[in-house]
């Protein structure tokens, strides 16, 4: 694998990692419950964090690394804004959008993974997408708590 080729994988794995930190911003705006609200901000420095991360990877290959989401997360925040206004940010509403958008960062993860990785970006990336999976795996508990 070349180097633009990791560094074309990282930056769009930076810009699920946006995605991610910029969603569970919303969520913890629109959720009612504060625990909620501390979670999805913890969230959100997680992804914040795991950026950085990759940053510093795609400059490590010589690359300049990117610093935005994607049009897909502003329209999904977008979505997760309006259901929250229609549902009176019903907290399980929020959550069921927040897994929506978790899915499609395992769906970015798992995608990566099967590229032909130099090894000590592969275990950057696998660590990263454990997480991800842990946070797919709470949201999705959290919403079927709130759908009791």
């Amino acid at each position: 694998m070349t180097n633009d080729e990791v560094i074309s994988v990282l930056n769009g794995l930076i810009e699920t990692c946006k995605d991610g930190d910029e969603g569970f911003r919303t969520c913890a705006l629109d959720a009612s419950d504060t625990r909620l609200k501390t979670f999805f901000t913890n969230r959100a420095q997680s992804c914040a964090a795991a950026a950085l991360e990759l940053q510093s990877l795609v400059r490590a290959y010589g690359g300049d690394p990117d610093n935005s989401s994607s049009l897909g997360s502003a329209v999904h925040r977008r979505w997760i804004d309006i259901k929250a206004l229609i549902t009176g940010k019903d907290d399980r509403a929020v959550l069921q959008e927040c897994e929506r958008g978790e899915s499609m960062a395992v769906s970015s993860y798992s995608q990566a993974l099967t590229r032909n990785l130099p090894e000590s970006v592969r275990t950057v990336v696998e660590r990263q997408y454990q997480g991800v999976l842990q946070n797919h795996d709470q949201v999705k508990s959290l919403r079927d708590q709130y759908r009791s």
